[in-house]
């Protein structure tokens, strides 16, 4: 059986790539796990039982599942590499040897070589990668090589071992594969320009390159060579798809820390990564009651001196979205683009989703206090003098100025309270006017819950804009509620939410919780609207054409409405269907008035 704190976990894992971890009552980590879909993955390991003991075991210690985020499925394949590496999980085996990712490397020498390797040596050399495919690493270099002629010797090709005539050239000379720098055949000027280009390729820059991949196929094509141009094509396909960098793991990234903040009303959510050697090798995320109006400056200040304390964290360098304060020894990097940049967004992503999951928590856990929250963060963000437990919202629906009807939906703490809702059908207005109907419909309204002692709402919403608006106040003034009740409209097209006698509209964030409810609200009540509308309309016109058929009495005109639901299903009808319903003589009335019309 799962440990309800452990099913509130898994229930509240993201659906996306990343990398999961699983720690023991201890605090000690079990395992390193990648996945595509990181809820799926973590639910099969508790929804079975396993075909091995090992992994059944694992499986009952698991107390903590902990997990961080990442773009894409290579980006967790190299985490996941990274942090066996880093904290030797005690049923990970497969990546725990010391074996790595294949680099590819261009030395720091004259007349550079380019080569895979899976250990970097700090010698000045360039590091490309790592590659999860030793397919691209090996489709790289035959493709360098299809391109340009560089040297495989490991010979030193000083200028006075070239001089001296120390080196004689190879087979590789002579079968057309190098052009012979170490007999001086080829000067440094030009073999480095083949590296720069090469260079731009493993950039992921092929722009340039591309001019000579073109250029290689098109000779071999025109010199009837056509399986050996198609090799090409195919190379050039496979390496315009392949990844040219990954943020989860860079070389020229070393030993900085990342850190980053995401905040509402009540807490704070900091993320950090820390990067070592151009991996990250830990993710923490930590959450901040705020006890006061905090800044996020404040609150990341206190947390990353907290957390680096805890970690023992020396680096020098931290990566940060905005200044924060920690003393002259330590450099800050607020970056804008580049590899930094990412990293940054990363961290970001990962505090977003550790609060998504946090609230998702809440809500299961303690409804109670997950409305409330909700409720608090709509008080703010409408600047009512109550939080908006009671929430009525009004709109209007006629078609051509026919049937005109509103509708009133209520929301208590947040959700749909369908009991409660409302429909009206307009009896003192002639022809389409929605000013007027809004008038009339609020007035109906709030005049019977005040004539029955009914409780009224904190917040009424209408849908529309200031016309609309200035309508339902009439009403309010009429009721002498002006003040008593906070009253809004908005606005379909931009979202804009206009408060009586403010010219100036008030505009929420797209993402925000405030908004999405009052959305729905918006959309609910259009919804319920249009639904009665049809129906009367549906009703007008089936109940029209009935009424005047002779014989043909209210009793059975409302059965012929909830069989066939239209006139059209009616006329189409046969004599047999309709007296199966209504009996064989009413039937025969029916069926010869349709005739007697058609005709």
């Amino acid at each position: 059986m799962i440990l309800a704190t452990l099913s509130l976990q898994i229930q509240t894992l993201p659906d996306s790539p990343g990398v999961y971890q699983y720690y023991d009552k201890e605090g000690k980590i079990l395992y390193v796990g990648k996945a595509k879909n990181l809820k799926k993955r973590v639910s099969s390991y508790f929804n079975k039982i396993h075909d091995t003991a090992k992994t059944n075991v694992l499986v009952k210690k698991i107390v903590t599942i902990k997990h961080i985020v990442v773009p894409t499925e290579t980006d967790a394949l190299l985490l996941e590499n990274n942090l066996i590496k880093t904290l030797q999980p005690r049923y990970n085996v497969l990546l725990r040897d010391d074996k790595s990712y294949p680099w590819l490397c261009i030395k720091k020498e004259p007349f550079s070589r380019i080569f895979a390797t899976r250990r970097m040596v700090k010698d000045g050399s360039e590091y490309f990668g790592p590659y999860t495919s030793f397919r691209t690493v090996s489709t790289i270099l035959e493709l360098i090589k299809e391109l340009y002629p560089l040297r495989t010797c490991n010979y030193d090709l000083s200028k006075s071992n070239i001089e001296s005539g120390k080196f004689k050239v190879c087979l590789e000379y002579h079968i057309g594969n190098c052009m012979g720098p170490c007999e001086g055949y080829e000067s440094l000027e030009n073999y480095q320009k083949q590296v720069d280009a090469i260079r731009e390729i493993l950039k992921g820059n092929f722009k340039e390159s591309m001019k000579d991949f073109k250029r290689v196929m098109t000779n071999l094509a025109a010199e009837m060579h056509f399986e050996e141009a198609q090799k090409i094509k195919e190379k050039i396909e496979v390496l315009e798809n392949y990844q040219s960098r990954s943020t989860i793991v860079n070389p020229k990234i070393t030993n900085i820390d990342v850190f980053s903040i995401v905040s509402d009303e009540s807490a704070a959510y900091v993320n950090f990564l820390q990067i070592s050697h151009g991996s990250i090798i830990r993710s923490h995320t930590m959450e901040i009651k705020k006890k006061l109006d905090e800044t996020d400056e404040e609150l990341l200040e206190l947390a990353i001196i907290e957390l680096r304390e805890r970690f023992h964290l020396l680096s020098r360098e931290v990566i940060v979205p905005f200044h924060v304060d920690l003393g002259e020894n330590i450099k800050i990097t607020i970056p804008q683009l580049g590899d930094k940049k990412q990293i940054l967004d990363l961290s970001i992503r990962n505090a977003k989703f550790y609060r998504i999951e946090q609230l998702k928590q809440l809500q299961i856990v303690d409804p109670d206090r997950h409305t409330k929250r909700i409720m608090a963060q709509m008080q703010k963000d409408l600047r009512l003098p109550v939080e908006p437990r009671h929430i009525e919202c009004f709109d209007n629906s006629n078609i051509q100025g026919t049937n005109p009807v509103a509708a009133c939906v209520v929301f208590k703490d947040g959700k749909p309270s369908k009991k409660d809702y409302r429909h009206f059908n307009i009896k003192t207005v002639e022809g389409p006017d929605d000013f007027a109907s809004m008038t009339e419909v609020v007035y109906r309204r709030y005049k019977r819950l005040l004539d029955e002692n009914e409780p009224l709402p904190d917040l009424i919403i209408i849908d529309g804009g200031k016309g609309q608006l200035s309508s339902a106040l009439k009403s309010i003034d009429e009721l002498g509620l002006r003040g008593k009740i906070t009253i809004i409209g908005i606005a379909k097209r931009l979202e804009e939410l206009f408060y009586p006698g403010d010219s100036i509209p008030l505009y929420l964030d797209k993402r925000s919780e405030t908004l999405k409810i009052i959305q729905q609200l918006r959309n609910e009540a259009h919804r319920f609207g249009i639904t009665h509308h049809r129906d009367k309309r549906s009703k007008a016109a089936l109940n029209s054409s009935i009424e005047s058929i002779p014989g043909i009495g209210e009793k059975t005109m409302l059965i012929l409405i909830q069989h066939f639901k239209s006139v059209k299903r009616l006329k189409l009808a046969t004599e047999k269907e309709i007296s199966d319903v209504i009996g064989i003589s009413k039937a025969k009335k029916i069926v010869e008035f349709y005739k007697a019309t058609n005709d």
